[in-house]
């Protein structure tokens, strides 16, 4: 088992076309605005950032501009419960790579339940095949627990050779649970898959020689893990918790 060397995914390139208005959102983020070209690591690439300040939105956009549905899931979900994603994505262009990902997945932390809920509806319509659950693990995804049920996409649904974008795939799962998807990453990794990740997590950013971009309100820079807010926040909560709390539930004078 070996990681790639080259991305599937080299470059998204943002083209500034008619209907790019850059005084509307979402080509009026910061991070977009001034934004080109955007690469990526052979094996890992992480989007940081503060609520509000556009990973979500840019990473959804790369997620549909590479063919996925908008609210996640494979390429082959088509169904759409709120039409809510921005136009961004069609003003991004994907640079591949001659080498293709055999499998790949979109997941989006907030419409996960919608992706469950697809799950379940494709299954009590007749196709002949075996059931779309069985690839998650055989147990419906509604009946194990928010973080189960993240765990049950990862072990059995990602399959390696692949292009994963996921969006807060922390959000259900403890400190405990990250560090096991921290691993289940470096598994995906050595059988050639592709990760980007939108990510609030200091856990998974500490992730070996990722690249991480920091999107803030100036605008997107790749930086090193040490330096990322979410890093040294939480270092100086653990390292300094007294001095902290003090400040911060310090009654107003």
């Amino acid at each position: 088992m070996t990681a790639l060397e080259r991305p599937y995914w080299i470059e998204a390139q943002f083209q500034r076309r008619e209907g790019w208005d850059a005084a509307v959102y979402p080509f009026n983020l910061p991070a977009v605005r001034s934004l080109h070209s955007l690469e990526f690591h052979p094996n890992v690439t992480f989007l940081v950032g503060e609520n509000g300040s556009g990973k979500s939105t840019l990473i959804e956009a790369l997620a549909v501009a590479w063919g996925f549905n908008a609210e996640g899931g494979s390429k082959n979900f088509s169904f759409g419960t709120r039409g809510s994603h921005s136009p961004l994505h069609a003003f991004v262009r994907p640079v591949r790579a001659p080498l293709r990902p055999i499998d790949g997945y979109f997941l989006r932390a907030e419409s996960y339940f919608n992706v469950a809920s697809e799950i379940e509806r494709l299954d009590e319509e007749p196709s002949g095949g075996p059931p779309i659950i069985d690839s998650y693990g055989g147990k419906s995804l509604h009946e194990q627990s928010h973080g189960e049920s993240f765990f049950a996409l990862f072990e059995n649904r990602f399959r390696g050779d692949g292009l994963y974008i996921l969006d807060e795939p922390e959000a259900a799962l403890s400190p405990s649970r990250q560090l096991s998807f921290l691993a289940r990453m470096h598994e995906l990794v050595l059988a050639r898959s592709q990760l980007i990740i939108a990510t609030h997590s200091p856990i998974l950013l500490g992730y070996p020689n990722a690249w991480i971009y920091q999107v803030s309100r100036i605008g997107l820079d790749r930086i090193a893990y040490e330096d990322t807010d979410h890093y040294q926040v939480t270092r100086n909560f653990l390292n300094r918790r007294a001095m902290m709390l003090e400040v911060l539930l310090k009654p107003d004078d």
